[in-house]
């Protein structure tokens, strides 16, 4: 994960997003994660934290989201789908002012 830190740092030209997923079984908990969006949402943020603490990358650049158990890789009931739906995904884009401006120059 330190060397996709540096590599983020790097492309000051892309924004990010961190989304977390969970399964679909439903968490209940009572402590600070109560349920599948607050588990996603702390998945997320996790990896934004390790991404700002091994790079020098602007954290206005990064953005945090939960998405829950509603966007499974494999809807399949089984543990082995179950595992491949927890998990975190980084989604690069680029900033779209950036873009403008390119684009506003042709």
């Amino acid at each position: 994960m330190k060397n996709v830190a540096k590599v983020l740092e790097q492309n000051t030209d892309i924004n990010i997003l961190v989304e977390g997923h969970t399964d679909d079984v439903p968490m209940v908990g009572k402590g600070e994660i109560k349920d599948n969006w607050d588990l996603s949402v702390i998945r997320a943020t996790s990896v934004t934290k390790i991404i700002l603490q091994n790079s020098k990358t602007e954290p206005t650049r990064i953005t945090s989201a939960g998405r829950g158990e509603f966007f499974p890789l494999d809807p399949a009931k089984t543990p082995e789908a179950r595992k491949k739906n927890r998990r975190t995904e980084i989604i690069l884009t680029p900033k779209l002012d950036e873009l403008l401006k390119v684009l506003g120059s042709n």
